[in-house]
């Protein structure tokens, strides 16, 4: 089913909180089984699935990856293992509602299973009918909306660990250091605290250089915008 991408409220984004008692979903099976809570701290997609990071407290982790293994679309694979739990990877290739949220605009922002009930908070942006969104997902997974509150804005897609990610992955140590320090200098204000000759000679190299690691450096920065 597909969404429109209007809405009437104009208002700038919804937040949308579902609560699941459905065996059938991982988290949520696991947390009633394992007496634990489950807790959602990244999903990537890879490929023609999604990688779910969950934290998992209060339990033995064994006992979890057990019930995820059991499942048909489910692969997990545990990255960190804790005292009373650990951090698991979860790969899902379908029938997971956090994903068909995703897949229809509304981004996950929280989602929890903690002894037999499951949570999802999503995000919503103004582009979106809530209406629409809303008996789409019901109509294929179910859940109780539970809540409908509106934001005054919407939450940046990347968080903070996602950003540094990416920031560390396209930019090299020298051009993260050149436009740190170039930002921290006033480089970038208008009109600037310091000038070029200036920034160059305070990191030691040419303006010429200067100019090469602060146009590759912005070029990603760029490309991380809009290649997204």
């Amino acid at each position: 089913m597909s969404i429109s991408s209007s809405r009437s409220d104009g208002s700038p984004a919804v937040e949308l909180e579902f609560a699941f008692h459905e065996p059938s979903y991982p988290f949520v099976r696991a947390s009633e089984v394992a007496s634990c809570r489950l807790e959602l701290e990244e999903m990537i997609p890879r490929g023609g699935a999604y990688a779910e990071f969950f934290s998992v407290h209060g339990t033995d982790l064994a006992v979890v990856e057990a019930l995820a293994e059991s499942h048909p679309a489910v692969t997990v694979t545990v990255i960190e293992r804790y005292d009373d739990g650990g951090l698991l990877e979860f790969l899902v290739e379908g029938g997971c509602p956090a994903v068909r949220l995703a897949e229809l605009g509304a981004l996950p922002r929280s989602v929890v299973g903690e002894r037999g009930e499951g949570r999802i908070v999503a995000e919503l942006p103004a582009s979106y009918d809530a209406g629409e969104v809303i008996a789409a997902f019901q109509s294929e997974y179910g859940g109780e909306l539970v809540a409908k509150r509106e934001r005054e804005s919407f939450t940046p897609l990347f968080s903070n660990r996602e950003l540094d990610r990416e920031l560390e992955r396209r930019l090299t140590d020298r051009q993260h250091e050149v436009l740190e320090t170039a930002f921290e200098a006033g480089y970038y204000d208008w009109p600037r605290r310091t000038s070029g000759a200036e920034l160059a000679d305070r990191l030691g190299i040419s303006q010429p250089t200067l100019s090469e690691h602060l146009t590759a450096a912005e070029r990603e920065l760029l490309g991380l915008v809009f290649d997204r």
